[in-house]
């Protein structure tokens, strides 16, 4: 921690001083410092399924509270902003209290080159798009980081960035559950991102990323791996469409070649204070019956899952989670506005491999996996406050038996949790000098 913090007092008055370099006006000085802390505490009842082969306890209850100090100071053409969280759990494998980690979430600097480019520098959340590959995973307590440099341009219909990034050891310093930084394997990655407004209903983006990965067995050897693709909109008062893309290619761990696809087509119409979303999710697997000399496995990235896959998590490590077969999900999203302050979201979702899994006796089975059901009550009473009361259930089929996710195929798994955000501290010192 002393290493950690001297680094902040570093960057801290280095940043106070570069922000003399980028004055937008030497008659007048702008100071702003602005303070938020969050409190956000989510207990979760976990029943008869485990995410990981580590997940051995069931049922189980646990609290996992985050804790999130932001501090930004503002001055012209300039921005310093970092976050520090500390994780905690109650609960967890019958302990009374444990610290899963104590970090930056984000920690950076960002002076203004022009009105419309900016550069920031540091470690920072990256979301792009609709965050399927790139997302700073805010229903995480721990959140999704990275390291680098971020050039961003933004005008009136166009906005794009050139990203870079990378990783050092942080695995041997922080639990990869609880960091923000710890999970990446990557040693480098650069994307470029774009978002074009062609009109007023048509709306393209674009993301190119590559990650470098340094190989286990051959030291300073490196490969790659392309994600290329992106997303076209259409806006139509309350009805919205779109077809989101990707191609992955390049190579794996195994040094085999890598030729993979992503498609996620959907609609959503809004009718009086209900909207109903109707999509799809295809991810490319391996026919495991045959031999493949080219893997066929879509990775989709640093993005999330639950929004898209469902909130109990079970389709989240690719392609390990689906046993290389390749997912496919439809799905449908109910959001009922109750009053301005009470909404519920009912999720549906049906999941099938692309392939069919192989038994003990090498047979191909039925590629459906099941149905999973979630159920949303968001309580939002004002900035300060919010919760939300989730309950999760799946109906596995046999197939999903194959996975070794739940524990007993005669029970229904269950998740439920409560989260609650309290922002008792949000406060803002403004400061105008002028010479």
């Amino acid at each position: 921690m002393n290493k950690i913090n001297l680094k902040f007092v570093i960057l801290f008055f280095f940043s106070i001083e570069c922000s003399n370099l980028f004055s937008q006006d030497p008659q007048t000085t702008k100071n702003e410092l602005r303070l938020d802390l969050e409190i956000r505490p989510r207990i979760e009842f976990k029943n008869n399924f485990g995410l990981t082969p580590a997940d051995s306890i069931n049922p189980e209850l646990i609290n996992i509270q985050r804790n999130r100090l932001g501090i930004t100071y503002l001055r012209n053409k300039f921005k310093f902003h970092t976050s520090w969280q500390e994780i905690h759990l109650f609960g967890k494998q019958k302990k009374t209290s444990a610290i899963g980690s104590i970090n930056a979430f984000e920690l950076y600097i960002e002076p203004s080159l022009s009105k419309k480019i900016a550069l920031r520098i540091g470690r920072q959340g990256i979301t792009l798009d609709n965050g399927r590959m790139f997302s700073d995973a805010p229903w995480g307590q721990q959140s999704r980081a990275h390291e680098g440099l971020r050039l961003m341009y933004k005008s009136k219909n166009l906005n794009t960035d050139l990203i870079t990034t990378f990783t050092r050891k942080y695995g041997m310093n922080f639990d990869a559950a609880y960091s923000p930084v710890a999970s990446h394997r990557y040693k480098l990655l650069f994307i470029h991102y774009l978002k074009f407004k062609l009109n007023e209903n048509y709306t393209l983006t674009t993301i190119n990323a590559t990650d470098i990965f340094e190989r286990t067995d051959q030291p300073r050897n490196y490969y790659n791996r392309y994600t290329s693709g992106g997303r076209i909109e259409y806006f139509n008062k309350k009805f919205y469409a779109t077809i989101n893309t990707f191609y992955q290619y390049g190579k794996n761990t195994a040094q085999k070649k890598i030729h993979a696809y992503y498609i996620q087509p959907e609609i959503s119409q809004s009718i009086a204070q209900l909207k109903i979303r109707l999509g799809a999710e295809i991810q490319s697997g391996d026919n495991t019956a045959i031999q493949n000399t080219i893997d066929h496995n879509f990775v989709p990235l640093y993005g999330v899952a639950w929004k898209f896959m469902g909130n109990m998590n079970f389709f989240t490590r690719f392609p390990a989670d689906v046993g290389n077969s390749g997912l496919i999900n439809p799905y449908l999203f109910l959001i009922y506005k109750i009053s301005n302050k009470v909404s519920l979201r009912a999720d549906e979702h049906l999941f099938y491999s692309q392939f069919g899994l192989l038994d003990k006796q090498k047979n191909t089975v039925n590629r459906y996996l099941g149905f999973e059901n979630d159920f949303v009550l968001n309580y939002k009473h004002s900035e300060k406050l919010d919760m939300h009361l989730g309950i999760s259930y799946y109906v596995p089929t046999e197939s999903m038996n194959l996975l070794k996710k739940i524990e007993s195929p005669n029970q229904i798994p269950v998740w439920v949790y409560l989260m609650i955000s309290y922002k008792p501290i949000s406060l803002v010192f403004k400061n105008r000098n002028k010479a």
